[in-house]
């Protein structure tokens, strides 16, 4: 059985979803999701998740499966996504994974094993000295700053635990030279990573636009009926952009404009962050869909290459 999974990464508003339906049409494929935020329930505004209609086109998994109010690490993420992918090599199907999450995307790539990184490494060892030089609480904010979902599982008094994320976190964004080789398992599927990116002023204009169209959509009674659920900034889930900022206005900390400028602005500056962290991956083959003249033009090019490549 060929197992062999396609990847679809690139910034917010980018265009993703379109693609990857277009992609995992053309080679058998369904869809898993790896982004951080289109995996909860009752967030399907803020989120910009995939519509019905476009999920009644191919099979997505990983969207709209999490309870908002719990918490989900990247280990959990693996976990779900590979059992989705194994679901769809089984059907014999291709596997298309798209998204903007890059944690989610490297915990494939590199199928990295979170139940036991190993002990002794310079990494564990420097966190353990600042933990005696600055104190827990400076480990933990660290944690924070990595990885919020494994910071609000772990209590800032279990070090060991807490250090032991660091080291996941570390591994994640930089890949295996922290670590020993151990660390890192075989996988035992290939995969093809695309990567898809537009002109600045033209990324940047659609952030904009999809901001303004989440406004209309009714992204402030979404973030209403999710505070009466009972939750709050204090969640995992509603520390992403859109759902934070939305917040402050509610709890008059400035106008709705303000939010809104606030979002664009900070959508802006993490899809900034995203086109830096995917330049990382030495095999990504990068497509400017900004150098096309409509989508389908882009979609034919993309596709071809595949069948070339792959």
């Amino acid at each position: 059985m060929n197992r062999e999974i396609i990847i679809v990464a690139g910034p917010t508003a980018v265009g993703k979803t379109k693609y990857a339906i277009e992609i995992a049409k053309a080679f058998n494929g369904e869809i898993v999701s790896s982004d951080s935020m289109q995996l909860y329930q009752f967030m399907d505004i803020g989120s910009a998740k995939p519509t019905p209609e476009e999920q009644a086109q191919v099979k997505h998994y990983l969207v709209n499966e999490i309870d908002p109010r719990e918490p989900f690490s990247v280990a959990a993420y693996q976990k779900r996504a590979k059992n989705a992918m194994e679901h769809i090599f089984l059907s014999g199907k291709t596997p298309v994974v798209s998204g903007g999450t890059g944690l989610y995307v490297n915990s494939l790539i590199y199928d990295m094993d979170f139940s036991a990184p190993p002990s002794g490494s310079d990494y564990r060892i420097k966190l353990e000295e600042l933990a005696s030089e600055q104190g827990r609480e400076y480990i933990h904010k660290l944690l924070q700053e990595k990885d919020p979902e494994a910071a609000a599982r772990i209590h800032p008094n279990n070090l060991k635990k807490v250090i032991r994320a660091l080291e996941v976190a570390e591994n994640s964004e930089t890949g295996i030279k922290p670590f020993e080789q151990s660390f890192v398992k075989t996988t035992d599927y290939s995969y093809t990573l695309i990567g898809l990116s537009r002109d600045r002023e033209e990324l940047y204009e659609r952030i904009n636009q999809r901001v303004d169209m989440l406004l209309h959509m009714g992204l402030v009674e979404e973030i209403k009926n999710l505070l009466h659920m009972g939750l709050t900034i204090d969640n995992i889930s509603m520390k992403g952009i859109g759902y934070k900022e939305i917040i402050g206005y509610l709890n008059g900390e400035y106008d709705l404009e303000q939010a809104v400028y606030l979002v664009k602005r900070n959508t802006r500056h993490y899809a900034k962050r995203q086109m830096t962290w995917f330049k990382r991956y030495e095999d990504i083959k990068w497509f400017n869909l900004s150098e096309y003249g409509n989508d389908d033009e882009a979609v034919k090019e993309i596709i071809s290459w595949l069948k070339k490549n792959r």
